[in-house]
């Protein structure tokens, strides 16, 4: 049994993997970039999930919406899975526990919306940090072309040329061949496997 495969059980209670999470989880744990097409209802999650837990470092996931960061949080604390996060909602002592967390390796898991992810005092913080992987959610954010368009999510080209051994993998449930040409183009994903 692979690792992988062990976290899949003993942590989230699923007996197999479905369709092509085994691939795209092994896939980033060995450190190559992914992007990720799924429905929603897919499994998308624990394709980044599980190669935080497995790899060494924090997984540090992209999450535009603070209610989806909370949620995610919450279902990871319950299922004893180190996660946290960083937005608006926390006051300054406890963004520095997190920090403090993250920088100690306690973490497995910390979300930051794109926002605050591409601000230089993250950046600059994420270099104390060891990071085992970056996980974009959300991708087609990226594109101009979609309603859900973030400015920022474009600025996360950035994690390629500060962290470029660090594996990022970015997933979207809807992505057209435009938006998936331009989420590739615009987070410099050209070496990555798409699943």
């Amino acid at each position: 049994m692979t690792q992988a495969q062990k976290i899949l059980q003993e942590v989230f209670g699923y007996a197999d993997f479905r369709n092509q999470q085994q691939d795209i989880v092994e896939a980033v744990i060995s450190g190559q970039d992914a992007l990720v097409l799924m429905p929603t209802g897919g499994g998308k999650s624990l394709c980044y999930q599980i190669p935080a837990m497995a790899r060494q470092g924090v997984g540090v996931v992209v999450s535009p919406l603070i209610a989806l960061m909370q949620d995610q949080v919450d279902a990871l604390s319950q299922l004893g899975v180190k996660a946290a996060y960083i937005n608006s909602t926390l006051a300054a002592k406890d963004v520095e526990a997190v920090k403090q967390s993250a920088t100690e390796g306690v973490l497995d898991l910390l979300y930051l919306s794109p926002e605050r992810l591409v601000s230089e005092e993250m950046q600059a913080f994420l270099h104390e940090v060891d990071v085992g992987l970056f996980a974009i959610d959300e991708a087609h954010c990226v594109s101009q072309w979609g309603h859900d368009f973030r400015k920022e999510y474009q600025q996360l080209s950035i994690l390629h040329k500060s962290f470029p051994d660090v594996p990022r993998i970015a997933l979207t449930a809807t992505a057209d061949q435009r938006v998936r040409d331009e989420i590739i183009s615009e987070l410099d994903l050209t070496d990555a496997h798409v699943f």
